[in-house]
């Protein structure tokens, strides 16, 4: 049996070598048609390309992918335009996935990647999985990997970025605490990532340091914004508590539906903050108190590390960085004194 090779695969498809090339790489100038011909071949053969074949090495594919969980809030779409600067400026493309907060299918994005589609990866995880070999396909096949805001706490040998979670956190319970607030309630979400973990533990320690609150109050959310609606409008009605952290700004922007329809006045009867990039925030009724990540420089900050280790000379070393960026807080009339 012939050694299967790009030079194989292009002699039994009648292409040329740099044809096969590029359609592997996903390449923007090859048809559709062709890139399934190609690609169907090297599943049948089991080809996989090897980056670091003599006939790849040096080439780039003048591409990244970002790999999140979602655009449906403003946090996304702020990093987003924070990584296109800098990939603009370097003269890339960018490829993004949506993983919907499905593990699995992060996986299956990351092996699709780790066949040298492109030159580095962006990825902000779907779920804290113990399962993390997927990963690892990357660094094998020597595509650079930049983790950002959800980050595996756990897994070294890699860069990432993130923010000061934990006391902004903590920023946010005291400011709750200090406006007057003596039974507060945390609603949570991304348990299975470390995000969500630690933003929990800064409320918890705020708590216990600073606060005479007998017993935390933890409202898990629902992936189903109606069923997270109706847990909050319960725990409302049966706890009365007279204030709220929410730790994403879905949950503030639900609990705000929530107050109006059972009619608890904003920030008379409770006050509400949120981990926030909502740039309507200052527009709702009445504003709301946010804990604002620098999103935007976020994804600058994150392509910036990603192109250092694409550049990088010396590949053999891995690199272990982590980077993190202040948050603010932003006072609006959600919280203010009665």
């Amino acid at each position: 049996m012939n050694k299967i090779n790009i030079k194989y695969l292009a002699k039994e498809l009648n292409l040329a070598i740099s044809t096969v090339s590029r359609a592997l790489r996903d390449s923007h100038e090859i048809s559709a048609a062709t890139k399934a011909k190609v690609f169907a071949l090297a599943k049948e053969l089991n080809y996989e390309p090897n980056p670091n074949a003599s006939g790849l090495r040096g080439q780039k594919t003048k591409m990244i992918a970002v790999v999140i969980p979602d655009m449906v809030n403003d946090f996304f779409s702020l990093v987003i335009s924070g990584i296109e600067k800098i990939t603009q400026s370097k003269g890339y493309h960018i490829l993004l996935y949506f993983t919907h907060g499905d593990h699995e299918l992060e996986v299956s994005f990351i092996k699709t990647l780790a066949n040298g589609r492109v030159d580095g990866v962006l990825l902000s995880m779907s779920s804290e999985n113990n399962n993390r070999h997927h990963l690892g396909e990357l660094e094998k096949k020597g595509i650079p990997l930049v983790m950002f805001d959800r980050v595996c706490d756990t897994l070294q040998h890699v860069v990432k970025v993130t923010t000061d979670n934990y006391e902004s956190a903590v920023i946010a319970t005291r400011h709750l605490i200090d406006a007057g607030c003596k039974k507060i309630a945390y609603l949570q979400v991304h348990k299975n990532i470390s995000v969500g973990k630690i933003r929990m533990k800064g409320y918890l320690d705020a708590l216990q340091q600073h606060s005479s609150q007998a017993s935390p109050l933890v409202l898990e959310s629902a992936n189903d914004n109606e069923e997270t609606f109706q847990f909050l409008q319960q725990m409302l009605i049966k706890e009365k508590p007279d204030g709220i952290f929410a730790s994403i700004e879905k949950l503030a922007v639900i609990c705000y539906r929530v107050c109006e329809k059972i009619r608890l006045k904003i920030p008379e009867d409770i006050k509400v903050i949120s981990f926030s990039n909502l740039q309507t925030a200052s527009l709702l009724n009445p504003s709301l108190t946010t804990i604002t990540q620098p999103a935007f420089d976020i994804g600058e900050t994150a392509a910036n590390e990603l192109f250092q280790l694409i550049n990088r000379k010396d590949k053999s070393v891995a690199v272990e960085r982590n980077v993190v960026l202040k948050s603010r807080l932003i006072k609006g009339r959600s919280t203010a004194r009665n």
